[in-house]
């Protein structure tokens, strides 16, 4: 892992394994984390980074998982609470400098950003993204 980018990810769900998938077709050096084995079956068979079963709220799961060599922790399960605790083990008790986490609450990211966690938030990508489509199909029609 030395002289490579080493992600964490935790969770391996629809986001959590296209994500790995991608960064392992790329060349990427990963891990992904999930308690639950069967969501590995997500990965593409060409996944050729690792996987290990475990909670990554336990901090022997994220020694296990050598954290301490990770550039970039992505916390990405379906669970906002588990994702803080993770970005902020991540941050402070292993000083990764790059942590990224999936958000549901928007609520909730005043908690991330006392942390300097960059935040993911379907709810706000995806209003953004409806609202850019929404002008553009507004401004086609003043033509």
């Amino acid at each position: 892992m030395e002289g490579k980018n080493y992600v964490i990810i935790v969770g391996c769900g629809r986001l959590g394994a296209n994500l790995a998938n991608t960064l392992s077709d790329n060349g990427g050096n990963v891990l992904i984390i999930d308690q639950d084995k069967d969501s590995f079956r997500k990965l593409s068979p060409s996944f050729g980074g690792l996987t290990l079963i475990g909670d990554a709220t336990d901090m022997d799961v994220l020694r296990e998982a050598e954290i301490e060599k990770a550039t970039v922790v992505v916390a990405v399960t379906n669970d906002d609470n588990t994702n803080i605790m993770v970005a902020q083990m991540a941050k402070e008790l292993f000083d990764i400098q790059h942590v990224i986490s999936r958000l549901y609450d928007p609520d909730r990211e005043c908690v991330y950003r006392e942390f300097d966690i960059d935040t993911i938030c379907p709810a706000i990508l995806s209003v953004k993204v409806i609202s850019g489509i929404l002008e553009d199909i507004y401004k086609e029609r003043k033509q």
